[in-house]
Order: structure tokens, then C-alpha cells, then sequence
């Protein structure tokens, strides 16, 4: 049976008569990586603020490994980055980790392990005031990673990295929930959420609109296909896939993938005496479900 580590309902937070989080429910199970969706100012932040007990909700309630937010039980199993990691500037990035280490009451080979893992080992000894963006904001992921919690609330964790660093913090997210830990991560990355994430939830305007799996969200793909003649064409694909998975964009048709395969239609084609210039296989990316399903919401 799977475990809900997660679990918020109807969590709302007002400031006057502004909601920036209305009436939030989402879950989380043990072991996945849950990307939480939305634009600047949609109400991530706030949520995850909630649910480590560092914002008291309006209404509503959370459940965080079986504990309230907040909770020494869940906070000690917990590890967070949310906003801009704020260290000791005139310490070095080991130092300021052996800080939060003895903090915790960690030996200080616990830091000197997260640096490792979050790719920062040969850039320990630097002054944190010294550290770019992208290495503020491994310092952040490392300090989160001390104690080997079990969950991780990550609010953009790839901010600021270049390239290779998102690259890095993709492989060491999937590792981390390979080992059986849970990742909730915010983010207004979507590609990179497509590539990592098992489930996602999606916020606008303080609202959580969508939460399912990465492939359920992006829905069906659809077949491009140009042929001449064209009325030809849009008789054959009518014919196999029906009139409503059917539509004519200019000189070329879209129909629903799962309404008949490429070789079916091309055979069909073909058969027909159709030229076929194209036929290829689109697939719908989180980013387009994204916009589809926020589109003309209203604050």
C-alpha cells in the first residue's frame, strides 16, 4: 500500500482579503518526486511555507509525515530550501555548513558528505560571500540534504545553475528518490519537471487547478500528417479516426494518436492513391498543458 507522506486539505492563506493559497489539496507519496507548478506569485512558496510550519495557515489543514507542520517529529525527518539560502558570508561553504551540522547534532563529516553530494566538494574552502547564484544555491541544497532526511521540500532548486549544474541537481533528485526519499519541489521550470517529476500539481492565482501524472497531464499525442490531395486525406483520417479526433490546420490534418497508428494511416493513405509529404507523432509537452489548462483562469 502506498504511503502519503503529504497531505494537505482545503489549506488557505489570506493576507487581508487577498488569498495567496485557496483552499489548497494535494498528496504526496513516499518515494516520488512531486513537481508543484506555477507561474511567479501563484502561491508555491507560501504553501511549502506552510507545511514545514514557518507560515500559520487561515484554514485548512496539513499532514506532514504523519505530523503536523512544524512538528519536531516531522521538522527532524525534513530537509528544506525555501526562498534564498541565507548562510554566513564571511564563512566559508563548509564552515557554514559544519555550523548547521553541529546544529543538528551531526558530526562534521556530515557536511563535508553533502558538499560532495551537492557537487560543491572543491568549492568548500571559498567564502560564501564569494559564491555565485548557482553555488548559493548547491550550498542551499547541501544544507538541506544534512541528516539524510526523508523528505525534501525544495522551492526552485535549479534557480540560478547553469546547464551542466540543472543537469547535475536532475540526476541527484532522481538518485535521492531511487533510494526511497520523497522530493516536493516547486518550480516554474516546466521542462525540467517533465523530465523528473512522477506526479505533478498545478497552482494559478493561489488555486491548485490540476494534480496528476506527468503523462496523464500532458494527455494524449496526436499524428500531423500532409498529403495531397487534401480532401483526399481529410476523407481517410475522418474515416479511420472519426470526425471529431479530426482537425484541419491549413494544409495539413491533427488527429488523436489513440485513435489509429502512423502505419495504419499511412497504409490507408496510400491505398487511396495519396502523395504523402509528412506524417509524424506530436507530443503534447507539460509547458502546452500548462498554459491550456491555466488559460483565462481569473485571480
Amino acid at each position: 500500500m502506498t504511503e502519503t507522506v503529504v497531505t494537505t486539505e482545503g489549506l488557505t492563506k489570506k493576507y487581508g482579503e487577498r488569498a495567496v493559497a485557496d483552499g489548497v489539496s494535494l498528496t504526496v507519496q513516499k518515494g516520488e518526486l512531486y513537481g508543484f507548478l506555477g507561474p511567479n506569485g501563484a502561491g508555491k512558496t507560501t504553501t511549502l511555507r506552510m507545511l514545514l510550519g514557518l507560515t500559520r495557515p487561515t484554514s485548512g489543514s496539513a499532514s506532514v509525515l504523519g505530523h503536523q507542520p512544524g512538528d519536531k517529529a516531522a521538522t527532524a525527518r525534513t530537509g528544506a530550501l525555501i526562498e534564498s539560502p541565507g548562510f554566513y558570508p564571511y564563512l566559508s561553504g563548509r564552515a557554514n555548513l559544519r555550523v548547521m551540522a553541529r546544529y543538528l547534532g551531526l558530526a562534521d563529516s556530515a557536511a563535508d558528505a553533502a558538499l560532495e553530494r551537492a557537487g560543491l566538494h572543491t568549492r568548500g574552502a571559498e567564502l560564501f560571500r564569494s559564491y555565485s547564484l548557482g553555488m548559493k544555491q548547491r550550498l542551499g541544497v547541501a544544507s538541506a540534504l544534512l541528516g539524510d532526511p526523508d523528505l525534501l521540500i525544495l522551492d526552485e532548486p535549479t534557480n540560478g545553475l547553469d546547464p551542466a549544474g540543472m543537469a547535475d541537481m536532475r540526476h541527484l533528485l532522481k538518485e535521492l528518490a531511487q533510494h526511497g526519499k520523497t522530493v516536493l519541489l516547486s518550480s516554474h521550470l516546466l521542462t525540467e519537471v517533465q523530465d523528473i517529476c512522477d506526479r505533478v500539481g498545478v497552482i494559478s492565482h493561489g488555486r491548485l487547478v490540476s494534480q496528476s501524472t506527468v503523462a496523464d497531464i500532458r494527455g494524449i499525442s496526436s499524428l500531423y500528417v500532409r498529403a495531397e490531395p487534401l480532401d483526399v486525406a481529410l476523407a481517410v483520417a475522418m474515416r479511420i479516426a472519426g470526425d471529431d479526433a479530426v482537425q484541419l490546420l491549413g494544409d495539413g490534418i491533427r488527429l488523436d494518436a489513440s485513435a489509429t497508428t502512423a502505419s495504419e494511416l499511412a497504409r490507408a493513405l496510400v491505398e487511396e492513391g495519396a502523395l504523402l509529404h509528412e506524417l509524424r507523432v506530436h507530443e503534447r509537452s507539460l509547458e502546452e498543458a500548462f498554459f491550456q489548462i491555466t488559460e483565462g483562469m481569473q485571480p
